[in-house]
């Protein structure tokens, strides 16, 4: 699981792995900590239900006015790694 610095000493206590990381996606289930988790976790359910063109128009709608590319591309490029694009 990937959980904020506050909530780790209890999730380790009850015996779950901590990934020292922001998101991890494994199949079809997924975990985020931090201040992010959220946007993450939407980026990445949205990439996999509509594609990454979709996540990223949906991404860019909420996304703050200013930082919008920049801030669409990190949310896409943390959650990459973890979507199966059908390559290799």
């Amino acid at each position: 699981a990937c959980t904020d610095t506050t909530t780790k000493p209890w999730v380790v206590e009850a015996g779950v792995r901590v990934e020292d990381t922001a998101f991890v996606a494994r199949g079809g289930i997924a975990t985020a900590g931090g201040c992010l988790a959220s946007q993450y976790l939407a980026a990445w359910l949205m990439w996999r239900a509509a594609g990454e063109a979709a996540a990223a128009r949906g991404l860019h709608y909420a996304a703050p006015v200013g930082e919008k590319d920049a801030y669409v591309a990190r949310l896409l490029d943390v959650v990459r790694p973890f979507v199966d694009t059908g390559a290799g």
